[in-house]
């Protein structure tokens, strides 16, 4: 896949560390913010499904009931009788 240069600021302190990790694991800098990047999307992706899949079911006007909300709450324990 190809590779596009960007810029980003990072805090000293990370970036240090950033620096021994690269010296321990002989990977690039530049690698090791990929991955991170990478695994951070992977990790978040799941919100902006599951907002543009709400928005979706919102414009269809599929909504819970309020008795359906206070039941899974009360399934879960959040919310008393």
């Amino acid at each position: 896949m190809k590779t596009l240069p960007i810029t980003a600021r990072l805090n000293q302190d990370i970036v240090k560390k950033l620096e021994k990790l690269s010296g321990a694991t002989k990977r690039s800098k530049s690698f090791l913010v990929s991955e991170a990047v990478a695994r951070y999307l992977k990790e978040e992706e799941w919100q902006i499904l599951a907002i543009e899949e709400g928005l979706q079911q919102a414009e269809k006007g599929l909504f819970a009931s309020d008795k359906e909300v206070t039941q899974f709450f009360k399934d879960r324990g959040n919310i008393e009788n």
